[in-house]
C-alpha cells in the first residue's frame, strides 16, 4: 500500500468519523449527553489528531487538538455539553471536514482563509471552555503517577524532569502503511521533545537491507504536562506493531536497569543513547548496569509486567487478572473485526458488476447455442452455468447495497439549522433506516432528498404560534421513510404542516401560461403542476426558495434513477412525497416480450400475470380490458411505438403493477423470463418517452427496457379518455 493509498484511507475513514461525531452531538442535543455518546465524541476527534500527525497535516492536528482538550473538559463534567458549546462543536466539524477535503484535494496545508476561521472557532472555544492559550513547551512542574511502587528512602532516582519513551517498532511497520517518523512528530504536539536518539544496531549490511522493513528504534526525552495515558494514546495505531515503554520524571534507576534488560540490546550502546536523551546521567548509567550485572548473577529471568506489579504492591492481583482478561478481549475482537470486514473501493465492485453482466450476456448466448443444437448434455451444462451466475450476481449485488439510514441521519443537522433558520421547531422522524439501496443510487439521491427536505420546513410547517393557533403541537414534524415494495424501494418526504393550498398552485399555474383559466383538472394533475420547470408558490425570493428551481431538478433526477416521483397532500394536515426506485441500477430479473421484430423488457417484479386478449378486443383495439370484474387500463405497444407490420390473431396481455396503478402492456409474444444488464441509450436516444434503458439478449440482439411509470400513467390518461364510465378502472 502506498502513501496515496493510506492517505486515501485516512479521508475515508477521517469523515465517517466526524459523521459520527456530528450524529453523537445532535443526539446529546435530543435526548441530553450520556457518558457513551461524549466519550464516542472525543474518541472521533483524538483518532482524527492521531492520524493527522502520521501525515504531518499539521494544521489540522492544531486545530483538533485544541477540540479535544475541549471535549476533555466535557468528558470530565468540568464543562457542560450546552446548546452553545454543540452548536460550536458542529462548526468545528464542518471546519474539519473543509480541511479533509482539502487534504483529498492534495492541500498540505491551511489557506488563509481557513486560518482566519480556525483561529475564530478556537477563540470560541476557549472563552466557552475556559481553555488556556495552548503553549508551545510546557515548563511548569509536571504531576505525574508513579510507574512503580513509591520508592523506599534514599533510593537512587535518575535526575530528569522530562519523560522517557523507548519505542521500537516492528519489521512490517512500513508495510501496514505506518510511518515511524509521524509518530514522534506527533509526541512533540504535547510538549517539549528534549532529544530524540535513534537506535540503528539493528540496520543489517547493505547487500542484506531491505526498503520495506523498519529497522529503526527511538529513544525519546519529552518535557511535558500529559498523562502517561495520552502518551500512550499516541501509539494507538501501532501497538500491536512497537514494543513500547515509558518512564515518567524522576524514575527510579531499576526501572531503567529494567528496560536495558527487557530491551535485550548492548547495554553499553543503549546505555550511551539514554544518556544523550538526557533521561540518565553517566553516574546513573554505571548504578543501572551494577544492577543489571547483579540480576544476571543471580539467574534472574524476565518477569511478566503483573507479577513485578503484583510483588512490588502497586496493585492487587484479581485486579491484574481483570485487566489482563480484558485485555485479550480485546485483542480478540479486533482480531475478529479485522477478518470480518474488508474495505473495497467502489470502483472494483462497479468493475466486478460489468464483468459479471458481461458474463450473463455470454452464458445467455452459451444456453441459445446449446438449444439451437439440440444438445441435451450441452443445454443442462447451459442451464447450471446461468444458474451459478444468477448466484454471482445477486452476491455482487448485495456488496453494492448499503443500508439508507446513513444518508437520512446526515438530514438531522439540515433540519436543525434549517428550522433555526426560520424560527421553528421540527423534529425529524426516521424509519426504514435499515432497508437497503444500492450504494450507486444512495449517492445520487443526496441533492433531491436536501431539496424536499428543506422545502417541507419552508414550505410545510408552520411558525410555531400559527401551529398552536391551529391546534397543533408548537413543534412540528418531518419524516423520513423507506420500505421494499413490489421490488422497488419506497422513499417518503412527509410533513404535519399546513399541506398544499391548490387553489393557490392553480392561481399561480394560471399567471406562469401553463393552464388556461378554465382548464378543468383534478387535485393529482394540480399537484403535478408543482414539478413544472420554474415553478414556485413562494411570494418572495429567499436563501430557500422562492427561485423556481427545486421541484423540477427533484423530478428529473428522479427519473435518471428509472424513479418516479408522487405528491399528495391534504390542507391542514401536511404533505408526502413518495418516491419509487429500483433496487439496483446494474442487473435486474426481467421478462421479455416481443412486439413485431422488436424486444421489449420489464422487470419481472412488477409483472402481476399474462392472459390472453379476447379475439373481439383484438379486433376493436380497445383500450381497456374487463378483468375479473375490474376494468384495466391497456397499454397497446405495437401503436404506442408505431410498429408496422400484420397485426397476429393471437395477442397476449402482460399485466403489470406500479405502485397503486395497475397496467396491461399488450404484445405479440410472451418469451419468458431472463437476466437483463442494463445499458443506458445512447445519447441521441436518450429523450425517448416510455424508454428507460436498454439489454443485450443471447442472440446479441438487442431489446429496450420499458419506463413503466410512464407507461402506467399514460395508459390511464389514454383509458380516461374513452367514452365509457372508466371510474373505476382499478382495483
Amino acid at each position: 500500500m502506498n502513501i496515496d493509498e493510506v492517505l486515501a484511507t485516512f479521508v475515508t475513514e477521517s469523515r465517517e468519523l466526524l459523521q459520527e461525531m456530528e450524529n453523537a452531538l445532535l443526539a446529546c442535543e435530543r435526548s441530553g449527553a450520556d457518558a457513551e455518546s461524549i466519550n464516542s465524541i472525543f474518541r472521533a476527534a483524538h483518532t482524527i489528531k492521531g492520524s493527522a500527525g502520521m501525515f504531518a497535516l499539521d494544521h489540522i492536528v492544531r486545530f483538533t487538538h485544541v477540540l479535544e482538550t475541549c471535549l476533555d473538559l466535557v468528558r470530565g463534567g468540568r464543562v457542560a455539553l450546552s446548546a452553545p458549546l454543540i452548536t460550536l462543536l458542529l462548526e468545528c466539524c464542518d471546519h474539519i471536514i473543509a480541511q479533509i477535503d482539502g487534504c483529498a484535494a492534495g492541500e498540505t496545508t491551511d489557506t488563509p482563509e481557513s486560518v482566519q476561521r480556525a483561529a475564530g472557532l478556537i477563540d470560541r472555544l476557549q472563552c466557552l471552555s475556559g481553555i488556556a492559550p495552548p503553549v508551545v513547551a510546557a515548563k511548569a512542574a509536571t504531576v505525574v503517577t508513579p510507574a512503580t511502587a513509591p520508592a523506599a528512602q534514599g533510593e537512587d532516582r535518575a535526575v530528569s524532569d522530562a519523560w522517557h519513551i523507548s519505542v521500537r517498532f516492528s519489521s512490517d511497520v512500513l508495510r501496514n502503511g505506518m510511518d515511524p517518523v509521524a509518530f514522534i512528530r506527533y509526541l512533540a504536539t504535547f510538549g517539549e521533545l528534549v532529544a530524540v536518539e535513534v537506535v540503528t544496531h539493528g540496520v543489517p549490511p547493505v547487500a542484506d537491507f531491505d526498503p520495506e522493513v523498519c529497522y529503526l528504534g527511538f529513544e525519546v526525552a519529552l518535557r511535558t504536562t500529559a498523562s502517561k495515558e495520552r502518551i500512550e494514546a499516541a501509539f494507538d495505531f501501532v501497538r500491536d506493531d512497537c514494543q513500547l515503554s515509558i518512564l515518567p520524571p524522576n524514575s527510579l534507576i531499576a526501572d531503567f536497569e529494567a528496560l536495558l534488560r527487557e530491551r535485550r540490546e548492548p547495554h553499553e550502546k543503549l546505555g550511551d543513547i539514554l544518556v544523550a536523551c538526557g533521561s540518565l546521567t553517566p553516574r546513573e548509567l554505571g548504578i543501572a548496569l551494577r544492577m543489571q550485572a547483579e540480576w544476571r548473577s543471580a539467574g534472574a529471568t524476565s518477569v511478566a509486567l503483573g507479577e513485578i506489579l503484583v510483588q512490588n504492591g502497586v496493585v492487587q492481583g484479581p485486579v491484574v487478572a481483570a485487566a489482563l482478561e480484558s485485555q485479550q478481549k480485546s485483542r480478540a475482537l479486533a482480531k475478529q473485526l479485522d477478518s470480518s470486514t474488508i474495505r473495497v473501493e467502489t470502483s472494483k465492485l462497479d468493475r466486478l458488476i460489468d464483468l459479471i453482466g458481461e458474463l450473463i450476456v455470454v452464458g445467455a448466448g452459451t444456453q441459445l447455442g446449446a438449444r439451437r443444437a439440440q444438445l441435451a448434455d450441452l443445454t443442462e451444462l447451459a442451464s447450471r452455468l446461468a444458474r451459478l451466475v444468477e448466484e454471482v450476481r445477486d452476491s455482487a449485488l448485495e456488496l453494492r447495497m448499503v443500508q439508507i439510514g446513513g444518508t437520512f441521519n446526515r438530514f438531522q443537522r439540515v433540519v436543525r439549522e434549517v428550522s433555526a433558520q426560520l424560527g421553528k421547531q421540527v423534529a425529524l422522524e426516521i424509519s426504514g433506516a435499515e432497508t437497503e439501496i444500492d450504494k450507486t443510487m444512495v449517492e445520487r439521491l443526496n441533492d433531491p432528498l436536501l431539496h424536499l427536505v428543506r422545502n417541507a420546513i419552508d414550505h410545510g410547517i408552520e411558525l410555531p404560534e400559527v401551529r398552536t393557533a391551529a391546534g397543533k403541537p408548537p413543534q412540528g414534524s418531518l419524516s423520513l421513510r423507506a420500505r421494499h415494495e413490489s421490488g422497488s424501494i419506497i422513499i417518503e418526504i412527509g410533513d404535519d404542516g399546513r399541506g398544499i393550498d391548490r387553489d393557490r398552485v392553480r392561481r399561480k399555474a394560471i399567471e406562469r401560461g401553463l393552464i388556461t383559466a378554465d382548464a378543468s383538472l383534478r387535485d393529482a394533475e394540480i399537484l403535478e403542476l408543482l414539478f413544472a420547470p420554474g415553478f414556485s408558490t413562494a411570494e418572495a425570493v429567499t436563501d430557500l426558495s422562492g427561485r423556481g428551481v427545486g421541484m423540477d431538478v427533484v423530478k428529473r433526477n428522479i427519473e435518471q434513477l428509472r424513479g418516479t416521483v408522487e405528491l399528495a397532500s391534504e390542507p391542514g394536515k401536511g404533505s408526502t412525497v413518495r418516491m419509487r426506485l429500483p433496487l439496483t441500477l446494474a442487473i435486474i430479473d426481467a421478462f421479455l416480450m416481443r412486439v413485431g421484430p422488436a424486444c421489449y423488457v420489464v422487470p419481472l417484479d412488477v409483472v402481476d400475470e399474462c392472459v390472453e386478449l379476447p379475439a373481439t378486443d383484438v379486433a376493436e383495439g380497445a383500450d381497456y380490458l374487463g378483468l375479473r370484474g375490474s376494468v384495466l387500463p391497456m397499454m397497446r405497444l405495437r401503436e404506442r411505438f408505431s410498429i408496422g407490420g400484420p397485426v397476429p390473431r393471437r395477442q397476449n396481455v402482460v399485466v403489470i403493477r406500479w405502485g397503486a396503478r395497475r397496467v396491461g402492456l399488450v404484445v405479440d409474444a410472451l418469451l419468458g423470463k431472463l437476466q437483463a444488464v442494463i445499458k443506458p441509450l445512447p445519447e441521441v436516444l436518450s429523450p425517448l418517452d416510455g424508454i428507460t434503458g436498454s439489454t443485450i439478449l443471447g442472440d446479441g440482439s438487442v431489446a429496450l427496457i420499458l419506463d413503466i411509470g410512464a407507461l402506467a400513467v399514460q395508459a390511464e390518461l389514454q383509458a380516461r379518455a374513452a367514452p365509457s364510465n372508466l371510474q373505476e378502472y382499478s382495483r
